[in-house]
């Protein structure tokens, strides 16, 4: 008899223990996803941004190469399989959600809908656990939990560097 209550004790645990709760997350900020040796700000020293009018051809050159270079944006290597917590804002993949399965974790408000988007090291595709979608809206704040694999993903609203899958995704809340 007490194997069979040890027993169905160890299987009710089982059901109830959260996945991700076996190994901490460490919390990053947007700046642990850039390499300390990258610095696209080198590209703008060709160019006086305040004296280039949108209509002046040097524009469209200059939005050009930053396109390029943030396309193609390093990221940090060490940072693939670990168990991660980042803030950021909602970019659902598909504007029309209401359930959201999906979407680009941003470091700022109104990041992708505005030229240009972020660099792909400061983006990060984001998939939610099966069958627990974010029930949100574009731009919420949020926690993003999981774990983290440096790969590329390309859409239309921007290309992210990273990407959580089975992500835990919380409203953000500032520690007290």
């Amino acid at each position: 008899m007490a194997l069979g209550v040890m027993l169905a004790l160890l299987v009710a645990g089982c059901g109830n223990q959260d996945d991700d709760a076996s190994e901490p997350a460490e919390e990053l900020t947007w700046d642990d996803l850039l390499p300390a040796d990258w610095q696209p700000e080198k590209l703008l020293e060709d160019f006086n941004v305040e004296d280039v009018a949108d209509e002046d051809p040097r524009a469209a050159e200059l939005m050009d190469k930053l396109q390029a270079l943030w396309q193609q944006a390093p990221v940090v290597p060490e940072l693939d399989g670990r168990r991660v917590r980042l803030p950021g804002f909602v970019v659902p993949v598909d504007l029309q959600a209401e359930k959201i399965n999906a979407f680009l974790l941003v470091p700022y408000f109104g990041a992708c809908i505005h030229v240009p988007p972020p660099p792909a090291n400061q983006t990060v595709y984001v998939q939610t656990r099966e069958g627990r979608p974010y029930v949100g809206a574009l731009f919420d704040t949020v926690w993003v939990e999981g774990t983290m694999q440096v790969e590329q993903f390309d859409s239309d609203l921007g290309n992210a560097g990273y990407r959580i899958e089975q992500a835990r995704v919380t409203p953000y809340e500032i520690k007290e």
